[in-house]
């Protein structure tokens, strides 16, 4: 995909400073199963990458520089045995509290196939909203806003059986998906192949609040990034990989001038893509898909103007440049 497979050198002076870095990993989906296979036949090494977070970690250390680290999301495989489920979920965690920082946390589908989210939620320090979500957003420099969305607010998955919430992704899914099996893209064409039980959708209260966080970074005139487990832009993704409802969580993103870059995981595959309105997207390659002996994870230093991916291994690095909020 377009700018997702090369290493990209800055041509911006070397003394240049980052306003801040981070690192970043995505779809570690551990489990202490043999080595196994996507429905697309895709190898994946459920105990390697465990291995592969773990050299992260030290390589996050080993930086100094680095002021927190975000998860992507799908922290364990939904193929781990139920039983194991919570040991699982902590033997992950305590990786990631290795790393000398704060980590962020997003949910995931693999997430929720293990844990109900009032168990998980606690597990990844994520505080819970009232609505039980799991959104969040701050600001890590100044000029800069983060948001995590929770792809998986409007979900069939994660949320008890006659929740509201499940009940509304059940008729979204039985509207827009003819086959008995949800996870099944069987007749579904291009975009219409997202509405798989696997996918989400942002709901309407998300929705508003993510309007109130954008209207005020904009009035603060803070560059913002945002960060979702699932892909919102079918350039970046396989649209199998899509949120549920990514157009119209873009239309709002593209009302507000402030978003600069949207990252995400869930494809595995990785890409690169600049929609129409000139906000980047890039979807992360999963550390689930790295053979012994290579890795999947980054750093991103931000700048003023742009932001610049150092990928290890089977992460493309990546630079994007970009025309800071309010200039």
């Amino acid at each position: 995909m377009e700018g997702s497979n090369k290493r990209v050198t800055s041509t911006v002076e070397e003394e240049e400073q980052p306003v801040f870095s981070f690192g970043v990993i995505a779809d570690v989906q551990y489990a202490d199963i043999p080595d196994g296979s996507s429905f697309l036949g895709v190898p994946r090494y459920y105990r390697h990458s465990i291995t592969v977070l773990q050299r992260a970690v030290r390589n996050w250390n080993q930086r100094q520089n680095l002021s927190f680290v975000v998860n992507f999301g799908d922290i364990v495989d939904g193929y781990c045995p139920k039983h194991q489920s919570l040991d699982a979920v902590k033997k992950v965690v305590s990786e990631f509290q290795k790393f000398n920082g704060p980590t962020y946390h997003m949910i995931g589908n693999h997430c929720l196939y293990n844990l109900p989210r009032a168990e998980l939620l606690p597990l990844l320090n994520i505080q819970s909203r009232d609505n039980g979500c799991a959104y969040y957003e701050f600001s890590p420099a100044p000029g800069y806003r983060l948001v995590v969305l929770d792809g998986y607010d409007i979900s069939a998955i994660g949320w008890p059986d006659d929740h509201p919430k499940t009940l509304l992704a059940l008729e979204i899914l039985n509207s827009k998906n003819p086959n008995s099996d949800k996870n099944s893209p069987n007749e579904l064409v291009g975009v219409a192949r997202r509405f798989l039980k696997y996918n989400g959708a942002v709901g309407g209260e998300q929705m508003e609040w993510l309007d109130g966080v954008l209207k005020d970074a904009t009035e603060l005139k803070q560059n913002v990034i945002v960060c979702c487990h699932i892909p919102l832009d079918p350039g970046v993704a396989f649209p199998g990989s899509l949120l549920w409802n990514y157009d119209e969580v873009m239309n709002l993103i593209h009302r507000h001038g402030c978003v600069k870059v949207c990252v995400s995981g869930h494809d595995h595959n990785g890409g690169y893509s600049i929609d129409a309105h000139g906000v980047h997207h890039r979807s992360l390659e999963a550390a689930l898909e790295c053979p012994p002996g290579t890795d999947a994870f980054g750093c991103i230093d931000v700048y003023k103007n742009r932001l610049v991916l150092s990928g290890n291994s089977r992460m493309a690095s990546t630079e994007i440049s970009f025309r800071p909020h309010g200039v």
